[in-house]
């Protein structure tokens, strides 16, 4: 008897995002991409033409419809909408810059993952309500594709919250991890393990034009 086919994931963040939202915790923000991601979205939308899935998923946020666009031109069936998916949400520290989450909380912001963890964000996401809904979202999406391909579109957050549920890690172990704008992860989940088989792609930047 041939063996199952393995459950296949690719999670993909959105796009690079408008200019006065970079570099700054964006989170419920419901934000645009910037020029450069709207050509970042294209050279993601080519390269995933080329990689068969059975299912797309996405969060309902602008950003990551706007990286959405240029794939369901090329005659992709839209995406089922995951509210789970949704960026989480940074509490106090939303809007803010790296430089003025130091100056104004008295934490490095690089802690960031550390910090969602711990509960020491001021009024954001409980991280335990987080891992909850992200871990819905997965759960209905391999329940559905079980032996097949999905491909999620979502956020820098929620791919790392992904990631340490597939994993089996701490939520703050993932600072190990670079999630570039529009870049791909791929995952095979097999009955007693999970691959990495790819991590941080950047078509725009990694593959030949």
């Amino acid at each position: 008897m041939a063996p199952a086919a393995a459950t296949r994931l690719l999670l993909i963040r959105h796009a690079e995002v408008e200019v006065r939202y970079q570099h700054v915790f964006g989170g419920t923000v419901d934000m645009d991409l910037s020029p450069h991601g709207h050509e970042q979205a294209a050279a993601l939308a080519k390269f995933l033409g080329t990689k068969p899935f059975d299912a797309l998923y996405a969060s309902p946020m602008k950003r990551v419809q706007q990286t959405l666009a240029p794939l369901l031109k090329n005659g992709t069936p839209p995406p089922t909408l995951r509210p789970g998916l949704r960026e989480v949400d940074f509490g106090d520290w939303t809007g803010h810059g790296w430089e003025a989450v130091r100056e104004k909380f008295g934490v490095s912001a690089f802690t960031w993952l550390e910090q969602l963890e711990r509960g020491t964000m001021p009024n954001a996401e409980n991280a335990a309500t987080f891992r909850a809904r992200v871990a819905q979202s997965l759960e209905e999406i391999l329940a559905a594709q079980t032996g097949k391909t999905s491909a999620v579109f979502c956020h820098g957050g929620v791919i790392r919250m992904a990631l340490a549920i597939l994993l089996d890690l701490p939520l703050a172990q993932m600072s190990m991890f670079e999630i570039d704008y529009a870049s791909v992860s791929a995952l095979e989940l097999k009955p007693h393990r999970v691959e990495i088989q790819l991590l941080n792609l950047t078509p725009w930047r990694d593959m030949p034009s």
